[in-house]
Order: structure tokens, then sequence, then C-alpha cells
């Protein structure tokens, strides 16, 4: 919309894609694909996700460079009538710009975004759970802190969506320890508790 509001697209729409909406399987397949992309997204903003799966240079039947060349000749001929941003972890958008100098002199802004705070993540994870309807345990809470300020410096560390796949393994392992007790009769806060041994079974805590 702020794009839209200055006067840079035309249409104000937003399309997001990956890897797989612009690169075909086989010979003469990529092209069409990423044209037709290239076509909708006119007038407001192509987002390209993870931009760095479309070149694999250890691949030499892979089409990723077709589609790189058909973006690049669009953003040098048709700057005004379109936005491209091609979005990605920073060690590997280094190394695809790195093997694209024509892509990489074509982007006129590269933004490097933080990591999220071990308490800015901590908010996020219970968001996640109380969308729902679990909730972490006082010392659940103590143990995913702890869980996280590991998992930040593991490699492939992925912010939020490391966060919420931490957290569908606790739940996991919750619905685990509650099958292990039935018989028993359990109330409605043991039912979405996580336990602090719920986090404490991750193998981050193992190395």
């Amino acid at each position: 919309d702020i794009l839209f509001q200055l006067g840079y697209i035309t249409k104000g729409h937003l399309l997001t894609v990956t890897r797989d909406d612009l690169v075909g399987q086989y010979i003469g397949h990529t092209a069409p694909k990423t044209k037709e992309v290239l076509k909708k997204a006119m007038g407001g903003v192509l987002f390209i996700d993870e931009a760095y799966y479309l070149y694999k240079p250890d691949n030499e039947r892979d089409y990723g460079s077709e589609a790189i060349e058909i973006l690049l000749q669009v953003m040098e001929n048709q700057r005004d009538e379109l936005v491209v941003i091609l979005a990605g972890y920073k060690e590997p958008m280094d190394k695809f710009y790195a093997s694209n100098p024509g892509l990489s002199s074509r982007i006129a802004n590269h933004i490097d975004f933080p990591d999220y705070t071990v308490d800015e993540l901590l908010k996020i994870s219970k968001l996640m759970l109380e969308d729902q309807q679990y909730q972490l345990t006082p010392e659940a809470e103590t143990a995913f802190i702890s869980y996280i300020e590991k998992r930040k410096e593991k490699p492939l560390f992925a912010n939020a969506r490391s966060i919420k796949n931490a957290l569908d393994r606790a739940r996991m392992r919750q619905a685990n320890r509650i099958f292990d007790s039935r018989g028993q009769v359990l109330t409605k806060r043991e039912l979405v508790n996580i336990e602090a041994e719920d986090i404490l079974q991750s193998t981050v805590f193992n190395s």
C-alpha cells in the first residue's frame, strides 16, 4: 500500500512466489512459467521467497539460471512497472548475489533484518501457543528460554520458524505424556499445559 501511495506501483498488489513457481523441470518449461508470473505481478510487487534456490550451480541440468536471466531483462527494461523483492537468509543470499553479479547490481537496496531477541522469540512462542489454546507453565517457560538461547547458537536457526517447529515437537511430547497417563482423571489445565519436561527432552539439551 505504501509503494502504491508513493506512486512506485500502479496496482498495489503483492505476488509471493518461490522457485517452484518460476523454474520448470524440463527444457522449454521455465520461460513460460517465469513470464506468466511476471505478467501477473506487473503493476505491483513480486516477492520471491528464498530466492537463492533459483541458482543451483552444482546441477548442470537446472533451469534456475534461465529464470534469473528473464528476471534481469524485465528488471532492466520494465523497471517502472514492477518492484521485485528477493528475500532469504543473509549468508545464502550473499552467495547468491556473488554468483550473479548482474542481479546484484540491479538490486538498489539490500536490507538485513536482525534476528529476534530471546525475549521477542518467547513472546512469539506464547502467541503461537495461545492461538492453539496451549500455555507454558512457569517451569516450562524457564526451560524454553534456555532452549531458545541454545538453539540460536546452532546452525540453520530460522527465528520464528524454528520456534514453531520446537513448539510442535513439545506439543507432541505433551500428547505422548498424556497418553501414557491414560486412566487418570485429567483437568483442563493439565490438558493445555506444556510442562518443562516437554521442552527438556529436546536434543538441543543433549549437545
